[in-house]
């Protein structure tokens, strides 16, 4: 393990970035969470053939309860944690809950990657910049069953923004071959090169922690799974991928938005896989 890391820190020496003052190489948690500001946890253990989702999640939950009691017992009180390793929201859940001298809100997962592959999808339908679209919703759990939500998107044409809905005119294809999509993009990457997404994650915890720190632009929002509230009727007590904004570094859920029929079915269904993988990994019923 440590000669993978020697590994690493010469490759982030090579890349002569003008902020990186030094680094640390370690295995040693008290070392390695000692009043940091920024945890980012993209290890996990990978689902093994043969290997049942319970299995994973009891796995995974006890490395995160460590690591979770070290975060608790080394890191600043104000840090912000983003989990990246699969499964990231019930591992973020369990991190949370044994750190519980760090606030609730300042626990994350990864759905960012999921945001931004909606936002690559409708671009390249809409054949425009991806810059030009903004406020897709990524839905409950980082995983096939979330639920992708462009109803509120907007894409800017010309001096105005249009609905995506209507600049795409294509229900059938949202519904369906867009949305199966974006469920089965991480499956898609590994067939394609035998491994997970990497430069792409990378990307995506990049985005989530400079809004995390800097914040939202004005009228527009990012997904990012947090402590649910029980908002729109999302289960409490679990890690959830909500649209929020963010300013001075303090998150909050966007209000007011509507579910209809169809979303509330697609809703319901990552709200129960996320409420299963809680009492799967034995963190609550």
């Amino acid at each position: 393990m440590v000669e993978s890391l020697k590994g690493l820190e010469m490759e982030l020496q090579d890349c002569a970035f003008r902020l990186l003052k030094g680094l640390v190489v370690t295995h040693l948690p008290e070392i390695a969470f000692d009043q940091i500001d920024v945890a980012l946890m993209v290890g996990a253990i990978p689902r093994k053939e043969g290997m049942e989702r319970k299995d994973l999640l009891s796995t995974n939950v006890k490395i995160f309860k460590q690591q979770g009691q070290a975060l608790d017992k080394y890191a600043k009180k104000t840090v912000k944690v983003v989990v990246v390793g699969n499964p990231a929201n019930t591992n973020a859940l369990a991190l949370m809950k044994n750190a519980p001298s760090i606030p609730r809100e300042n626990f994350s997962a990864l759905t960012r990657l999921d945001h931004n592959r909606a936002q690559s999808f409708i671009a390249k339908r809409l054949e425009v910049p991806c810059d030009l679209v903004k406020n897709c919703i990524i839905w409950g759990n980082h995983s096939n069953t979330q639920f992708v939500d462009i109803r509120y998107s907007v894409v800017k044409q010309g001096d105005r923004e249009i609905p995506v809905t209507a600049a795409i005119n294509n229900d059938s294809w949202i519904k369906n071959e867009f949305l199966s999509a974006i469920q089965k993009r991480g499956a898609a990457v590994i067939a394609a090169r035998k491994s997970s997404s990497a430069l792409s994650a990378a990307k995506s915890v990049t985005d989530h922690m400079r809004d995390w720190g800097l914040g939202t632009k004005e009228n527009e929002w990012v997904s990012m799974s947090v402590i649910s509230d029980g908002s729109y009727g999302a289960p409490k007590d679990v890690i959830f991928s909500f649209p929020v904004q963010i300013k001075d570094g303090k998150w909050s859920i966007v209000q007011g938005l509507e579910l209809d029929e169809w979303a509330k079915s697609k809703f319901s269904i990552t709200s129960k896989e996320l409420e299963e993988e809680r009492i799967a990994a034995g963190l609550g019923e």
